[in-house]
């Protein structure tokens, strides 16, 4: 990527951010907004953003509104919970139906706990039964990949060691295979980086890991 390129993603990457945080201050005018002249302003300011960020992606703003302007209440960060776990030195990975792999897990359920999330998840992208060992990391999701969510997304990692169970295809994941550091396959852009996953082994071979939170 040379200079202009460069500079020319920085600049795209505001407008995203700038989109993020007009959507935020509108959803919040419009839960607690009183008079009516304001919830017309504070909708207008969220079709705007929703504008913004289907110029961005080239989605069709109605699946961008869909997506995009579909929260209610105060916006709060989502949370995610992802497991990783090892075998012979190397770390189970999912794939996804684009291709693309991932540490399995994903969003966290309202009746369940983390810890008891990260094991449905697993059950179901992986098709394999865990324990639960320790805490890896709570990372702020913003800081480590770029995604075209309009909230903040909080992932808890921890580390697992798999007790049963075998991968079955499903919906959401269509393959299953560990992997050693040195040969990654290619990873999913939405569901973490690699530097993430280096973290991963870092806290699988250091028995006095602390874990990371942002």
């Amino acid at each position: 990527m040379d200079k202009q390129e460069k500079k020319q993603s920085m600049k795209q990457d505001k407008l995203i951010d700038w989109a993020k945080r007009l959507q935020s201050l509108a959803q919040a005018g419009l839960t607690y907004g009183k008079d009516n002249f304001d919830l017309e302003r504070y909708q207008e300011i969220r079709d705007i953003s929703a504008e913004m960020m289907a110029e961005k992606s080239g989605l069709p703003i109605e699946k961008v509104k869909e997506l995009f302007c579909n929260e209610v209440g105060y916006q709060t960060p989502k949370l995610a919970t992802r497991a990783a776990i090892f075998k012979d030195d190397k770390i189970l990975l999912v794939q996804e139906n684009d291709g693309t792999w991932s540490i399995p897990g994903g969003w966290c359920e309202v009746n369940l706990s983390v810890k008891e999330n990260v094991v449905k998840e697993i059950k179901e992208e992986a098709g394999i039964d865990i324990a639960v060992e320790k805490l890896i990391a709570i990372h702020d999701s913003n800081k480590h990949y770029k995604g075209m969510y309009p909230y903040g997304i909080t992932t808890v990692f921890f580390l697992c060691k798999p007790t049963g169970g075998s991968f079955t295809e499903n919906d959401e994941t269509i393959g299953s295979e560990y992997f050693a550091l040195d040969n990654l396959p290619e990873l999913s852009e939405d569901k973490g980086s690699k530097k993430q996953v280096e973290m991963c082994f870092k806290a699988y071979h250091n028995p006095n890991w602390q874990a990371e939170f942002e």
